[in-house]
């Protein structure tokens, strides 16, 4: 005989067909006894789907409340029970503001959508807007509730156009009712202004747009959604021309660096970042790039010869035992250097003048503290949770766990 001990053996392993065919009233009892483990109580509730009992509403409800039970669980129920208007006064509770833990406060916005709570639409508004996707997806979905509840002019008045995450769910909402949101190219925010362009399918009306456009920013944008449409950059290079090939200057950058950072990271940079670098990149011819493993093996010779002692370059994955990045760890004695994989560059956290004068005469080139500061302005770079401009020495020597 089947259990849910059997069909949910260990976490991650769910027989979730044989789930659906459970007995619903056995699966809500294991759901409100916060003594079982939370893994298994936790597929039992997406299980019971469209079919909770109605003398079990209570119980699992009590579960949402207590926040000492597990929150993943508790999220899970409120998507299970997104129709029990009961739940409304506790989600509107002063207290519920207080609520910190892993996952809470943006489920709880979106069931006071998925309720009805015109209230939640402008914190469900800053949710949409969030640059990670999962928490983005939780509030458009409570958004999504409100507007097929009250319909979209209603939402949209209850947010209003103040900040830029008001306009971003006017951009989506215009776009959805198959409005042309061209002219949101020009939004001051460059969030939103990225959004529009990602909504953009008519290439004509790119080129059209580039003689009307309000700001240089506006037509770099334009530019920008025409060649991520029709891939043409000889086209794209033209209208850079025409703009006179604006770029950021960034004092401490120069064309070298500038060339390495720009074809690694002006690409897929975040969404705030200034146009000027992602159509800089189209339009720039990629650097050359380097022989990692000649690079090593000539750094290590370099090293070897000036009587440093290199151990094997290792990758900072594996220097940080987790994770990538831009560069190879090679330690000597007590100390360490790192070596770019994105050219010759190469560093050192502390003053290695013998490593430093071999390195240069192998044909390395050393980043001092000075250049390793500069920031470079207006690119944009995820980093630890961050999203913002980086200096010259984390985008030469990147890692991310």
């Amino acid at each position: 005989m089947r259990t849910i001990e059997t069909l949910v053996p260990q976490a991650g392993q769910i027989d979730a067909a044989g789930l659906r065919e459970f007995d619903a009233d056995r699966l809500a009892a294991y759901v409100a006894d916060p003594a079982h483990p939370w893994w298994r109580r936790r597929a039992c509730v997406v299980a019971l789907t469209g079919r909770v009992p109605q003398h079990r509403v209570t119980g699992l409800i009590a579960r949402i409340h207590d926040i000492h039970d597990v929150d993943e669980v508790r999220i899970a129920l409120l998507d299970l029970l997104a129709d029990r208007t009961e739940l409304l006064p506790w989600l509107n509770h002063k207290d519920r503001r207080r609520e910190d833990s892993y996952g809470m406060p943006p489920a709880i916005l979106k069931a006071r959508g998925l309720l009805g709570d015109r209230s939640a639409a402008g914190e469900l508004a800053t949710l949409a807007a969030e640059p990670w996707s999962g928490q983005r997806a939780i509030g458009e979905a409570g958004l999504d509730a409100l507007v097929a509840r009250y319909g979209a002019a209603a939402v949209l008045a209850d947010v209003g156009d103040a900040r830029p995450e008001d306009r971003a769910f006017q951009v989506r909402m215009r776009h959805r009712a198959g409005q042309d949101v061209t002219d949101a190219l020009a939004d001051p925010d460059r969030s939103v202004a990225y959004l529009a362009q990602s909504l953009l399918t008519d290439p004509d009306r790119l080129r059209r747009y580039l003689g009307e456009a309000p700001t240089a920013e506006a037509k770099l944008w334009a530019a920008y959604a025409l060649h991520r449409l029709t891939g043409d950059t000889a086209e794209t290079r033209a209208i850079h021309d025409s703009l006179g090939r604006p770029r950021v200057e960034v004092a401490g950058l120069d064309d070298e660096l500038r060339g390495v950072i720009l074809q690694e990271y002006g690409h897929d940079c975040e969404e705030q970042s200034d146009p000027r670098w992602r159509v800089e990149a189209i339009c720039t011819e990629p650097p050359v790039p380097p022989d990692e493993d000649e690079q090593l093996r000539r750094a290590t010779a370099a090293l070897t010869a000036a009587g440093l002692a290199p151990e094997p370059p290792v990758s900072c994955g594996e220097r940080h035992q987790q994770g990538g990045g831009t560069y190879h760890v090679i330690r000597f004695g007590e100390s360490e250097l790192s070596l770019s994989t994105l050219g010759r560059f190469a560093t050192s956290y502390g003053n290695e003048p013998a490593a430093r004068t071999a390195l240069e005469s192998a044909g390395f080139r050393w980043i001092d503290p000075l250049t390793s500061a500069v920031r470079v302005t207006g690119l944009c770079v995820y980093y630890f949770g961050g999203r913002k401009p980086l200096d010259i020495g984390a985008l030469l020597f990147y890692w991310q766990d």
